[in-house]
């Protein structure tokens, strides 16, 4: 997954839904994507300046897929690359990856309308695109 992307994709998204609101908070639920925390905070943080988002705390929730072997019923996370492979009880190779593959903006909190930014500063920066060889 590219964090950037993803971090910018959250901002334009909070901020569609903010209008000329101040964010205060948004929650988001990443499912599936091995991604660290700690980049996806700070990309959040960089891809929201100067916009409505700025500033805005962020309750980051992660969900790695699970790793559901057929042969023994063994649950493992998804996040250990040896789960993907072969299941550590009984060393079965039928395993199934379960989860959500989601990235959801679960929630926002906003300011009241009399609290609201300038509108010059609501504009939110268009995503980048990524070339691919």
């Amino acid at each position: 997954m590219h964090e950037v992307g993803l971090c910018e994709g959250i901002v334009a998204a909070a901020a569609s839904r903010a209008g000329d609101r101040q964010v205060r908070g948004l929650r988001v639920r990443i499912g599936g994507h091995l991604v660290d925390a700690g980049v996806i905070r700070q990309g959040v943080e960089v891809a929201a300046i100067g916009t409505v988002v700025e500033g805005a705390a962020l309750d980051l929730v992660l969900e790695p897929l699970v790793a559901h072997c057929r042969d023994c019923g063994q649950d493992a996370p998804g996040d250990v690359p040896a789960a993907m492979s072969a299941c550590a009880r009984c060393g079965g190779v039928d395993i199934e990856m379960t989860g959500s593959e989601q990235v959801i903006l679960e929630s926002i909190s906003v300011a009241a309308t009399s609290e609201a930014r300038p509108p010059q500063a609501a504009a939110v920066r268009a995503p980048v695109t990524e070339a691919r060889a």
